[in-house]
């Protein structure tokens, strides 16, 4: 196979990289996902021209043995928590710094030119989180490579779609509970289906007015929480009432919450919240319109899921 097509998808086994790696299939494209556990991307096994590898891509020989053949990269790596550090905890330096870093030198090293890398709108060396910084310093990495590679940035706002742990997360809460405290409830958002995240990285491999830009990917309104947390409420058919929490509130209820095992909230997220998360340019790249979230929560979210798939998986088939 021409080596152009195949690519690397660091990320692959997760929201975001199903959607891209099942684009990428359907394109026509030899698709390499390493994985550190094989089962969890047994969802992708089905898709033809895919390749699931367990490895570890936090290990650079490991990385380095991957690239070999590769025509392009695909770098979708990201964690939401991490225990504090300056400027950064080690978990967001492992995933946000140190793999874009080990990823350039590959390609540098095999002549692979093409790399496409997520970052996160909000992304800044001085933002208010270590989350923030973090994607930062990763995106310094890449566009200060020696020598340079054919870069893509794609600075995504927060993605919703079927497996999503957004919507997702506050639907099973307003389930339970009619009150809602919420931290970073006026913050705004402008949330993004998955579908066109994925359609704009597959479509940057190949677009020469992609290379060494970054682009926001957003959606078409802009929300705060608390109008996302009443949507969702009115999906599911239960509207909580939601109680707006002063940050010094929302960090207490962070920090408790950061107990659990796999915590749906950090203090480190209130504090991204400082900053919206929406766009001042166009929301998508290319001209591109982005579809809204109306047209594809209601499909999970609502009633009669079943009954609404068919008309999403419609308009996937036709983009």
């Amino acid at each position: 196979m021409d080596r152009s097509k195949v690519i690397l998808v660091l990320g692959g086994s997760g929201f975001v990289g199903h959607a891209v790696v099942a684009r990428l299939a359907a394109e026509g494209y030899r698709v390499c996902v390493p994985t550190r556990h094989r089962h969890r991307a047994r969802h992708l096994l089905v898709l033809p021209t895919v390749d699931v590898v367990e490895a570890d891509v936090s290990d650079e020989g490991t990385l380095d043995a991957l690239m070999r053949g590769v025509g392009a990269a695909i770098n979708l790596v990201g964690v939401l928590h991490s225990s504090s550090g300056s400027p950064y905890g080690p978990a967001f330096r492992r995933a946000h710094v140190d793999i874009p870093t080990h990823l350039v030198a590959a390609c540098q090293r095999h002549g692979v030119s093409r790399l496409v890398h997520i970052s996160a709108l909000g992304a800044d060396a001085e933002g208010p989180s270590q989350y923030q910084r973090s994607k930062a310093a990763g995106e310094a990495v890449i566009r200060g490579a020696e020598p340079p590679l054919d870069w893509t940035i794609l600075r995504p706002s927060v993605m919703f779609g079927r497996e999503d742990s957004f919507l997702n997360l506050f639907a099973s809460l307003v389930r339970i509970t009619p009150v809602m405290p919420l931290g970073g409830a006026g913050c705004r958002f402008q949330p993004v289906w998955v579908e066109d995240v994925a359609r704009v990285v597959v479509a940057s491999l190949t677009r020469p007015d992609a290379v060494g830009q970054c682009f926001d990917v957003a959606g078409p309104r802009i929300y705060t929480l608390a109008e996302l947390v009443r949507f969702v409420g009115e999906q599911v058919g239960h509207r909580p009432w939601v109680i707006p929490l002063p940050e010094g509130l929302a960090l207490i209820q962070a920090r408790l919450l950061e107990l659990a095992p796999n915590p749906m909230m950090s203090r480190d997220n209130v504090r991204s919240m400082r900053v919206d998360n929406i766009t001042g340019r166009p929301p998508l790249p290319f001209g591109w319109t982005p579809t809204a979230l109306e047209a594809v929560a209601p499909s999970y979210l609502g009633p009669h899921p079943g009954r609404r798939r068919f008309f999403v998986n419609r308009r996937r088939a036709v983009r």
